[in-house]
């Protein structure tokens, strides 16, 4: 029997902001309302947001980028056959003791990152909500931004192509502020190191949304201190010794 106290009282929830430093531009495809092409994503109170999938899209990306920097054998995401447990046509030591997770009535070999988001046969742990903007709507004008179509192969503006994308006032320091909520671990037996793994990878995104290349989306992160004991550096350092033991 599930108990819902027990549930909820062993998530852990930290407050994430984002504060965007230029204009953001998070589109929302099939939104009306806008003179723009590519309106900005907002929710049901009309407050602009960046969506929690893309937040988590990324991180997962970042956390991989560490994890395989210390040695440790990661799968390829996002494509489920070569993800964990399946991990097609992949090379590496995934087998091994660290990687070991019960689950239900099914022991299987999940990688690290797998571990911590999830894949086809293990839920994620970790939960994000959409980080919406501290500023009322009715004090943030629409901002329409033009752009047009460039032909890469003749190094020209094709024809009547213009567009015009919405985004957020530019240089306004907007805070866009949410929560991730952390599920206990799958192996209480190791070390926890989740949250340092999500803290150094949210530390490496420096900009959300579309058109970064030009100048659009670019952030810094307000993140809560948190306390890493030297257990969980030394898991993590580990990474180049992975034995089956």
């Amino acid at each position: 029997m599930i108990v819902l106290q027990e549930l909820l009282s062993s998530v852990e929830t930290q407050p994430i902001t984002a504060i965007i430093n230029t204009a953001l531009c998070v589109g929302a495809g099939g939104s009306s309302g806008s003179l723009a092409d590519k309106p900005i994503v907002r929710n049901a109170e009309g407050n602009l947001l960046i969506p929690a999938s893309q937040v988590k899209g990324r991180l997962r990306h970042e956390c991989e980028k560490i994890v395989r920097g210390l040695n440790w054998s990661v799968c390829e995401s996002p494509k489920p056959q070569t993800m964990c447990p399946q991990r097609a046509g992949l090379e590496g030591n995934f087998e091994h003791e660290k990687y070991r997770v019960n689950y239900g009535e099914n022991t299987n070999y999940h990688c690290l990152i797998c571990q911590i988001f999830g894949n086809s046969a293990l839920p994620s742990r970790v939960l994000f909500d959409d980080l919406v903007c501290s500023e009322h709507p009715d004090n943030l004008p629409e901002v329409l931004r033009p752009g047009v179509t460039l032909n890469r192969r003749r190094r020209t503006a094709e024809d009547k192509k213009l567009y015009f994308l919405e985004t957020s006032p530019a240089n306004a320091k907007l805070k866009f502020e949410g929560n991730i909520h952390i599920l206990p671990s799958w192996t209480s037996n190791r070390s926890d190191y989740a949250k340092v793994l999500i803290w150094a990878g949210l530390r490496r995104i420096h900009a959300l949304g579309g058109s970064k290349s030009a100048g659009l989306g670019w952030l810094d992160w307000q993140l809560p201190e948190i306390v890493v004991g030297e257990d969980v550096w030394d898991f993590l350092a580990q990474g180049g010794n992975n034995e089956t033991n």
